[in-house]
Parts: C-alpha cells; structure tokens; sequence
C-alpha cells in the first residue's frame, strides 16, 4: 500500500550521506535524486524511502508523531542496523528489544534531522 515515504531535511548532503550508509546496509540505493531530493530501494515497484528539500521553501521540521518503520526479518538484522544508525551519529530512541506482547521486535532512532525510524521485525 505504502508508495514511498519522504523525510524532509535542511541538509540534502548530509542526510544523503547518513542514509547511503544506513539502507546501504538492508541492500538499498539510491533510485531517485534530482537537486532537492535522494530515494532509495530494494527494487522497483517496491516502498521506497526519500529524503526532501521541502517544496514550500520553509525550514524542514520533524513531525510529532511521525515514525518511518524498516521491516527488516529478524532480530540480527534489527540489532545491525540500529548499531550502524548510532555509527552513523544518530540518536537512540530506543535499543533493539522486544515491545509488547514480544511479537514485535524494534531498535528506535532519530536521523541527523531529528525524523524517528524504527527497525523493526514480527
């Protein structure tokens, strides 16, 4: 159902950087990029995640309660990626553990831009 999702930022190089790195990491790339924006994939016609110069000019700002969610297949692979994501200089939101019931396993994290991501399994 999920398209693509975009994270807005106010430094296109930066975040680029930050998220080679990270969805590097799951077997992404880059699929799209023009001056204002990067996305990238696993494969075509499959979800997608964008990192934005916001259209309307104005400062990009992380929404409350907005959360991109990685679905990654295991714990391991959860575990890797928040590990590369505090690599990479982002802060914790939350270490790699089960939530809830235990179904749901996740590893928290806020980009460089302050946008919340969890990786997570079932």
């Amino acid at each position: 159902m999920i398209g693509y999702v975009t994270l807005g930022t106010n430094d296109l190089e930066a975040a680029t950087a930050f998220y080679d790195a990270l969805l590097g990491e799951i077997g992404a790339s880059r699929f799209m990029e023009n001056e204002r924006m990067v996305a990238w994939g696993t494969e075509p016609g499959q979800p997608m995640l964008a990192v934005i110069i916001p259209f309307d000019e104005q400062q990009a700002t992380v929404g409350n309660g907005t959360m991109v969610a990685l679905n990654l297949g295991s714990q391991e692979a959860v575990q890797k990626l928040h590990a590369k994501a505090m690599e990479l200089g982002a802060q914790d939101e939350g270490a790699p553990g089960p939530r809830g019931d235990g179904s749901f396993y996740g590893g928290y994290f806020r980009d460089k831009d302050g946008n919340k991501l969890v990786a997570f399994c079932m």
